[in-house]
């Protein structure tokens, strides 16, 4: 075997040489990372109190502070039963807080001229059809960006569970979304309109929203780890698994892939690397360590007002920028934007006037991390005297209480002692709604059973409640329980299938808790089934 060329060795060994010194400093750095400044002194045990409090299993933290990072740390396991610790470089779901990623993306085409924030979709996405032609020809990109156009939460919000259904079927069916109050009238928050946004960057660059975040985003900030979507998370190691409280304990829950809708919620990333996110947004805003990702302008338009979020008179005021909620925190002004799906829940928060930023990631659902970012600016303002945590524990368990009474009306209110309106056999078959599309009850063991859209994560047992009234109990442990009842046509057969949506529980965990977004859907009996 030759001998390495001299010059070649060398080279060898400088470069060697180099990247061990780089990996030996990298270690200390990473240590003093760890350790939080001196601002934040006691914040670990506040963090340690509030996971005793909350149940939660993990937590990941990073604090950015005039361009640098100055804290990221992980707290507790990845998953319950497992020793493997949360970090820094954890990979979380960070759910809506995608949606800002999703407004850069455009943003990135806007910088270029190849799109206008103000350009009717439908001039991109020629086969999109809302509920009316006029709102079709005039949604532009910022509209859906700015949650004005008046449709999603209230029925939309379930479309993003059709984790079967790609977004081009989820397109086709958005002209039966019925409106909830008028157009340009008001905020509608919709996880669906932000998918149809998304769909604006492979429709002008022919690249996937999932391949243009990673290029034309991710890897100028150097964000090598993070994944724009789920398809590849299980390659990816060390990976915090989704947990949720289900009847007073925690545990953990089948992973969902949210890819569906993912311009809304499909981003995966870590503490340690939305901490150059975050530097993205302030100081020089579109600038990072000296390079130019998206221009000034952009990016304060993203954080500029769009859209009024209506609020109780006399409260503090609150407003959507581009994937932005602006807000105030003591007479700052913050940009901040929460993330929550199946047993994830994440907070980003920025104080701008203090080049401060703020990343909180869960591995369940809490109210601690407002409250843990609440903390945190109060320690750089100065303020003190104020327990964030015991506030929002106190309300916690205040709003917890009133809603186990409503609970127990419920079931109180269910008549006893009743029987369906015929033999089981006469509810099975297959319904059909324009919107959500397919359902199917059929028998098993002498009981009945509903799947949605044939989706393995969508079964639900139909347990008898009353008349031809059916709890929906979901073998899922991540969906909430939910009310199915069937009616009768003219010919007394069974005609309609009706779920009463509990589209957002209020306390975001199983049982038949009142929801903050509720609507009834109603599916038609497929006639070749009677």
């Amino acid at each position: 075997m030759p001998l390495p060329d001299r010059r070649a060795a060398a080279t060898w060994f400088v470069r060697a040489s180099a990247a061990l010194l780089a990996a030996l400093l990298a270690v200390p750095f990473a240590a003093a990372q760890e350790r939080p400044p001196a601002e934040l002194e006691g914040i670990e045990r506040f963090v340690e109190q509030g996971m005793r409090d909350w149940a939660i299993p993990g937590l990941a933290i990073s604090v950015v502070k005039d361009d640098e990072l100055v804290w990221a740390r992980g707290f507790g396991v990845r998953r319950l039963g497992h020793p493997e610790p949360v970090d820094a470089d954890t990979l979380f779901n960070v759910a809506s807080v995608s949606k800002a990623f999703n407004a850069a993306a455009l943003g990135l085409l806007v910088d270029e001229g190849a799109i206008g924030w103000d350009d009717p979709v439908v001039e991109h996405i020629p086969q999109l059809r809302l509920y009316d032609p006029y709102v079709t020809q005039a949604a532009t990109i910022r509209d859906m960006l700015a949650h004005r156009v008046g449709l999603g939460r209230l029925t939309g919000n379930r479309l993003r569970w059709i984790s079967a259904r790609n977004r081009s079927e989820q397109i086709e069916r958005l002209r039966h979304l019925e409106p909830e109050i008028g157009f340009r009238e008001g905020y509608v928050y919709s996880n669906v309109l932000y998918m149809v946004a998304g769909e604006v960057v492979p429709a002008v660059t022919g690249t996937g929203w999932e391949a243009f975040v990673e290029q034309r985003l991710f890897a100028p900030l150097g964000m090598r780890r993070s994944l724009a979507g789920g398809r590849r998370l299980d390659e990816s190691g060390n990976v915090a698994w989704p947990h949720q409280e289900i009847d007073g304990q925690v545990v953990e829950i089948p992973r969902r892939n949210f890819d569906a809708v993912g311009p809304a919620a499909s981003v995966h990333s870590s503490a340690r690397e939305i901490a150059r996110w975050m530097r993205l947004h302030l100081g020089t805003p579109g600038e990072f360590e000296g390079r130019r990702v998206l221009a000034r302008e952009t990016v304060e338009e993203m954080h500029r007002a769009q859209n009024v979020i209506q609020r109780p008179a006399f409260e503090p005021l609150a407003a959507y920028g581009l994937g932005w909620r602006l807000g105030d925190h003591e007479g700052r002004q913050t940009s901040s934007h929460g993330g929550a799906v199946d047993g994830m829940n994440s907070l980003l928060m920025l104080l701008p006037e203090e080049n401060l930023g703020i990343f909180i990631t869960t591995n369940t659902f809490n109210g601690f991390t407002g409250a843990l970012a609440a903390h945190i600016m109060d320690a750089y303002l100065g303020i003190v005297g104020r327990d964030r945590h015991a506030d929002t524990w106190e309300r916690h368990l205040e709003r917890k209480a009133g809603l186990e009474a409503e609970r127990a009306a419920i079931h109180a209110a269910r008549v006893r002692g009743t029987r369906p309106s015929g033999p089981l056999q006469d509810f099975e078959g297959r319904y059909d709604d324009a919107l959500y599309a397919d359902a199917r009850v059929h028998g098993e063991d002498g009981a009945l059973v509903l799947t949605l859209w044939d989706d393995p994560l969508q079964v639900a047992d139909l347990e008898h409640w009353h008349h031809d009234t059916f709890r929906a109990v979901w073998r899922n442990p991540a969906m909430r329980e939910e009310f199915v009842w069937f009616t009768r046509g003219r010919d007394g057969r069974i005609d309609q299938l009706h779920i009463d949506w509990n589209l957002r529980p209020a306390m975001l965990q199983v049982g038949a808790y009142p929801s903050s977004y509720r609507r009834v859907a109603s599916f038609r009996r497929v006639v070749e089934d009677r």
